[in-house]
């Protein structure tokens, strides 16, 4: 069941994400259906093209023969270009020199005693920056004069020198009247080091160079603070961009470029026309010398493809929406499944391409009962089957070697998919190790071989040994690398989709997992509680078509965080006192929640999967510890003072139980340890007590942020009363039969 807030999540799509998008999810059916036509194009349609000048092809042209490729060539010929890097030239602007004329300047403007203070203030407002302006445009000037620089490089230095120009604090103009001769030569002398030391670097950004100038003062002989700070801001002033791009030789270079660019060909079997590329009249003309035109538009048979594409994909999408099939997983499980289906074009028509009218038997070296593989594997077996009939039409087509009168679909290839894919499921339909799919590749091989020698004997009146051994090796070979491929595509598809396969849960169920060995060695009392609820919540799972075998290996690890302190926990409390007798509640309480958010993290530390880690979490949810509750009332009681806590400091942390899964295994492990506990327990105690903690954990809305409903909770209480029953057979007292007394006379 759940709450309204939990349906107002799922209203929200911003909460709810991609993975259950209705446009995502018809995205990939549309997806679906141009991957078919996308795959089965080159089979179907002609040879032969209908187009027109400046129009779009409909589809990918190849060339018949090596052509030069004008177009590719002159695209190389820009990209050559394009990888020619800009350059830039260093242009000396004698910045040191700059500085030294503006301090020269200062010297005599301080010196003399005719201008008051405030005159000398307005004259360095107006001079300074007019001073920097013109040692500038003079400098240009006669590098153009004598130096070998373009006119477009002494205009982008003029540029960058101008937007680059700073601008000297007000303050700064006030201090400088105060300067002495003295102090003037002994900044002047600093400035013009700073400045060559700073200019002697590539400098584009002047800013950067302005950045380092206070720590190259702050290292100066400079004592004097106004000293300091003036001569700072008359570095920076004086201080330009000395490196610039130079357009003329960038452009220079990438003419070279381009003229050293071979010319591209186009080799026989290339690419001539991208899809969707426009055609011009030089491709146009290419085209119809190569005989690759058509007199006449014909659009009926991309149209027939198309149809075919979108029935295919329409009838995967009708079998998951009317079929009993449930995506638990949304759109992850449907991408995984047009994952699946590219993988098994691409096999095809790998395979088609050494492939031809004489080796025709080729084609059933393709692996094309992977999909039906992988599909019974990480989803389920009705939808491998009618898989396994999609599979079959897109080989009959995809492997067609064009043999005469096959037409459009080759039955041979159709029926031999169709053979092997059944093969496939109904070996690895129950599959419970890794080995199994060996043995489905070798059943594959066996039943694809049978499949292939009747179609021979069938098809040829005098069958050889090239008709029958070729074919017959092809399919065995098959098999295996079926087998070769399912191994080695499982543990990706297990991880990138979050798939927990019946394969993966079986390994995990294994007794020698560090963590189970772990679990059995230090708190043999908790594994086997934990063995115990995982055959009560197995059963229960089963019961209300949940995940069984999630539960029981999920209930394996579910108290795995109590190996952190087994001796707290009772069903580890041999012949010793109990430790919680001891401690304060609130410690005590502490002690038993953090078990399971250790186990969380432990099994993190194993990179066990996330729905093994989930029901860890989530199995008590947010249920109340009742017994220290009631103890840390009484010694509060006791000391005569107000509690200092509340029934939700009593409480597991959470969350609660997310899946039908968490939520039955929650109930198996109270219901097993509350069995555990009594002496001789009778039918009607546990039907009792099985029937009070689910309404407990019912009233407590521990169930609703999960999807059981009240009826399955009803078939979970039945279930366990049966598998309680029957694992605790000899300890639970049936009602002795009533006889009926006998008549008096």
């Amino acid at each position: 069941m759940a709450s309204k807030e939990k349906w107002k999540r799922k209203a929200d799509p911003k909460l709810s994400g991609w993975k259950n998008s209705r446009v995502v999810k018809l995205s990939l059916f549309i997806l679906l259906a141009l991957m078919f036509y996308i795959g089965l194009a080159p089979k179907l349609l002609p040879e032969k093209y209908d187009i027109q000048v400046n129009m779009p092809s409909d589809k990918e042209i190849l060339a018949p023969a090596q052509i030069p490729n004008g177009k590719a060539t002159l695209q190389a010929q820009e990209e050559a270009a394009e990888k020619v890097q800009q350059i830039y030239r260093i242009v000396p602007l004698r910045n040191d020199t700059l500085v030294s004329q503006i301090l020269d300047r200062i010297d005599t403007l301080n010196q003399d005693d005719q201008l008051t203070e405030a005159n000398k203030i307005d004259i360095y407002k107006e001079e300074l920056p007019q001073k920097v302006s013109q040692f500038m445009s003079n400098t240009i000037r006669n590098i153009g004069n004598n130096a070998n620089y373009s006119p477009a490089l002494l205009q982008e230095v003029r540029k960058r020198v101008n937007e680059q120009e700073y601008d000297i604090p007000e303050e700064t103009f006030y201090k400088i009247p105060s300067l002495s001769s003295s102090q003037i030569q002994e900044m002047k002398s600093e400035a013009t080091g700073i400045v060559s030391r700073l200019m002697g670097d590539q400098v584009t950004d002047a800013q950067t160079a302005r950045a380092q100038v206070a720590e190259f003062v702050s290292r100066s002989t400079l004592t004097d603070r106004t000293s300091r700070e003036v001569v700072q801001e008359l570095i920076k002033l004086s201080i330009t961009p000395n490196r610039f791009y130079d357009e003329e030789a960038t452009k220079e270079a990438a003419v070279q470029a381009r003229e050293n660019t071979e010319t591209v060909y186009i080799e026989q079997g290339e690419v001539l026309v991208q899809r969707g590329e426009t055609i011009t009249q030089d491709m146009y003309n290419l085209l119809k010398e190569n005989d690759m035109l058509k007199t006449e538009i014909n659009y009926w048979p991309q149209f027939g493809l198309l149809l075919l594409s979108v029935l295919l994909a329409l009838g995967l999408f009708l079998f998951t929406r009317q079929s009993g099939t449930e995506f638990r997983y949304g759109n992850p499980q449907l991408l995984m499944i047009v994952l699946i289906y590219f993988i098994m074009l691409i096999a095809m028509h790998l395979t088609a391409l050494v492939q031809s009218d004489t080796s025709r038997y080729v084609g059933y070296l393709a692996p094309v009962a992977i999909g039906c593989t992988l599909i019974t594997l990480l989803l389920n077996n009705s939808f491998a089957y009618f898989s396994a009939v999609i599979f079959s039409v897109l080989a009959s087509i995809v492997l067609n070697a064009g043999q005469p009168g096959t037409g459009i679909f080759d039955f041979h290839f159709g029926f031999y998919t169709l053979v092997v894919s059944y093969a496939a499921i109904f070996t690895v339909h129950r599959a419970s190790q890794r080995s199994t799919i060996l043995k489905a590749g070798i059943m594959v091989s066996l039943f694809g071989a049978l499949a292939v020698l009747a179609l021979a004997l069938i098809g040829d009146a005098e069958p050889n040994r090239s008709t029958i051994l070729y074919p017959v090796a092809f399919a065995l070979a098959s098999g295996l690398l079926t087998a070769i491929l399912a191994i080695g595509l499982m543990p990706f598809f297990e991880v990138t989709f979050g798939i927990l396969s019946a394969l993966k849960l079986v390994e995990l169920s294994n007794p020698n997992h560090p963590l189970l060995r772990k679990l059995l060695i230090e708190t043999p009392g908790t594994y086997h509680h934990s063995v115990m609820v995982g055959n009560l919540s197995e059963a229960a799972a089963e019961a209300i078509g949940a995940n069984g075998l999630l539960c029981r290996v999920g209930s394996y690890y579910h108290d795995i965080g109590k190996t952190k302190r087994p001796s707290y926990f009772i069903e580890n409390q041999n012949n010793i006192e109990n430790p919680h007798d001891s401690i304060d509640p609130k410690l005590s309480k502490s002690i038993i929640v953090a078990h399971a958010r250790d186990g969380v993290e432990m099994q993190k530390e194993y990179k066990l999967p996330k729905r093994i880690r989930d029901i860890a979490e989530q199995h008590h949810g947010t249920t109340f510890l009742y017994f220290f509750y009631q103890k840390a009332l009484k010694q509060a009681e006791e000391r005569g003072v107000e509690p200092d806590f509340t029934e939700a400091d009593f409480r597991y942390p959470g969350p609660k139980a997310q899946s039908k899964e968490a939520a039955v295994v929650g109930i198996a492990d109270s219901v097993e340890a509350a069995v555990r506990s009594l002496h001789k327990p009778t039918i009607e105690q546990v039907e009792s007590m099985i029937g009070k903690i689910i309404k407990s954990r019912l009233d407590d809305q521990q169930f609703n942020e999960c999807d059981i409903t009240l009826k399955e909770l009803d078939v979970v209480a039945k279930t366990l009363k049966e598998a309680v029953m029957g694992i605790f057979h000899s300890r639970i007292e049936y009602p002795e039969e009533v006889k009926p007394k006998a008549k008096e006379n």
